[in-house]
């Protein structure tokens, strides 16, 4: 394996990474925000507020993305086999 090939597997799995946690972060965001601006119009001042609504979201996110992700990762892991094995 060349210097080539080792960075274009490192930067398949960077993108691989912000693939799968892009969606969650994303979701985890909006409610963030959300919450935070009926907290600004109502002027309810409580810190905690915000941290279970987003923990909800961000679980059924998980929930609801769980096996695009990890077929994801099945693929990109049964490459990097593919490629190991190519070696020996």
């Amino acid at each position: 394996m060349n210097e080539t090939e080792v960075i274009e597997t490192a930067r398949q799995a960077l993108l691989i990474t912000i693939q799968m946690g892009a969606p969650i972060l994303l979701i985890g965001l909006l409610v963030g925000v959300s919450v935070a601006l009926v907290q600004a119009l109502t002027q309810i001042q409580e810190v905690t507020l915000v941290f279970v609504p987003k923990i909800l979201a961000m679980l059924l996110a998980l929930f609801f993305f769980l096996p695009s992700m990890m077929k994801t990762l099945v693929i990109f892991t049964q490459s990097l086999a593919d490629k190991i094995i190519g070696l020996g």
